[in-house]
């Protein structure tokens, strides 16, 4: 018989990772079943399991952006759906404003119940699994528009929408909200393929939840979904015990301003991050939801952490996080959002970075790019430097901070979409130099070979990303076009462009700040 009013440490260990375990094998389900290469090659989606108040308990290395704000998606359908959640539902979830990320970001919700059949209580868990979607309709194809201004003109919204009702598919539900929008999903069967793989993914996860269940009894594995949390709890208050107090300010591109101030509380081993005086929201889209922020400073608490414990909810407990309502992370309904998802919270990591004065600003951007027509719908996100910090050199391009996801190899892009690859390299020099120097960008250069649309959402293409003790500054990015006839137009941060035959995207990313002087 388990005790569980005290966590016995070798069991905690073997929960810990049976908890994650079972979000790695949903997302191996995911992976395996979806049909875009989104998430199919990107590997662009996470997979997370729930107690049954909706906290986020443990999940699979995926996204840290989608990982830290899914836990607002799940408790927005406990308060809105609360008593008809029956066995045999899915729910599905985008909505920014009740802890979505972006719309792309699409959630499958699967509650868990008991397996006994009397009654219908109330669910012991929730698994989700959060996908990013090639294109959820919107004003341009891939769903990621440069210059959106609403939420609507970014696709197709869902909240709390019942994708499987007691074992069964609601297909023309689903497929009338995809394609009766003011600016309707270009590709529904894709969508409806890639919502399934999501159902299945939850599927594994239910399944595995109640083979532990079998195996070590309901009261065992609920006591020790708390005690996971408790731990990583104590960890992060830990990381706070030799913490500083410190602030930033740090400018993007568009002239806006992230602010931040951490105050450490030694007594309560407690931290207060403190967003008052960041820029109003915005009429563009890089406005970041609320869970987004909070997602950002999960990931920079959990980062801080040494011990290997699953990202949880026990991470956020000794932290206060003040975002004054309207403001750029914090925005209403129906601001844009869908550069806050990808480009903002990679500000706030940095500042919050700046301010603790740990490691000097990565590249800061996810350099979205996004291509299509009417036939094909792609988007990728382009790696860059990493900041260096006080021990150790930024590394050469990889994908930093809020973003986890691969490129997709060039045999499978080129097999799929009518363009070639034509370069694919480091850009020497680009990070900042110091006693510890800053990693380089690359340069990615897209020959296309059939007219399509062209979008770029970046950032750092004016502001450098910052260095720290005396470190340089990581170099700006750079976007352009080199037409088939031999004239090249420079790009903004953010553009859209109509390419034709012969043209060529070019896309230089930024480096990493280096930290110390040399």
């Amino acid at each position: 018989m388990y005790t569980t009013s005290q966590p016995d440490p070798v069991k905690l260990e073997i929960f810990k990772n049976l908890y994650q375990f079972i979000a790695e094998q949903m997302g191996i389900v995911l992976q395996n079943t979806a049909t875009s290469v989104n998430i199919k090659e990107r590997l662009d989606f996470s997979c997370a399991i729930f107690d049954s108040s909706g906290l986020l308990v443990a999940n699979a290395p995926h996204i840290p952006v989608h990982l830290g704000s899914m836990s607002e998606s799940v408790r927005s359908l406990i308060n809105d759906k609360g008593d008809t959640i029956k066995p045999g539902n899915v729910y599905l979830s985008n909505n920014p404003y009740n802890g979505g990320t972006h719309l792309p970001d699409v959630t499958a919700i699967t509650p868990v119940f008991p397996e006994t059949k009397e009654n219908t209580p109330t669910p012991l868990f929730f698994v989700a699994s959060r996908g990013h979607q090639a294109d959820i309709g919107g004003i341009t194809p891939g769903s990621m528009p440069p210059h959106s201004t609403t939420v609507e003109e970014e696709g197709i919204l869902f909240d709390n929408f019942l994708l499987v009702e007691t074992g069964n598919f609601q297909e023309s539900q689903v497929r009338n909200l995809l394609v009766n929008h003011i600016y309707p999903a270009r590709n529904p069967d894709q969508n409806i393929a890639d919502f399934k793989a999501q159902i299945a993914a939850n599927e594994r996860g239910v399944k595995e939840l109640h083979k532990m269940v079998t195996q070590y009894g309901l009261a065992t594995v609920q006591a020790y979904m708390k005690f996971v949390q408790d731990n990583a709890e104590e960890s992060v208050r830990r990381a706070i015990d030799v913490l500083k107090d410190g602030t930033f300010v740090y400018e993007m591109d568009g002239g806006t301003k992230i602010q931040v101030k951490v105050t450490i509380n030694r007594k309560n081993r407690s931290a207060e991050i403190d967003f008052t005086g960041t820029s109003k929201q915005l009429n563009s889209n890089f406005n970041a939801p609320k869970a987004v922020t909070q997602a950002a400073v999960l990931y920079v608490f959990r980062t801080l952490v040494d011990d290997n414990i699953p990202l949880n909810a026990g991470c956020l407990k000794p932290l206060e996080i003040i975002v004054p309502e309207g403001c750029m992370l914090n925005p209403t309904y129906p601001s844009a959002v869908v550069a806050g998802n990808v480009e903002t919270s990679q500000t706030i990591v940095d500042a919050l970075y700046g301010a603790l004065g740990v490691m000097a600003a990565s590249q800061g951007t996810m350099n979205n790019f996004t291509f299509g027509s009417d036939r094909y719908q792609y988007y990728e996100t382009i790696c860059g430097g990493s900041g260096a910090g006080s021990n150790f050199d930024g590394t050469d391009a990889v994908h930093t901070h809020m973003t986890n996801s691969l490129l997709t190899d060039p045999e499978v892009l080129e097999t799929r979409y009518p363009v070639l690859v034509e370069s694919f390299s480091l850009r020497s020099h680009s990070g900042g130099k110091g006693k510890y120097s800053g990693g380089n960008g690359v340069v990615r250069r897209i020959r296309f070979l059939e007219p399509m649309t062209a979008n770029i959402l970046s950032g750092h293409r004016l502001v450098p990303p910052f260095g720290l003790n005396g470190g340089e500054a990581g170099q700006v990015g750079r976007n352009w076009i080199e037409r088939h006839n031999g004239t090249q137009e420079t790009l903004d941060s953010t553009a859209t462009v109509e390419m034709n035959p012969g043209d060529v995207f070019v896309i230089e990313t930024p480096g990493g700040g280096g930290f110390g002087s040399k």
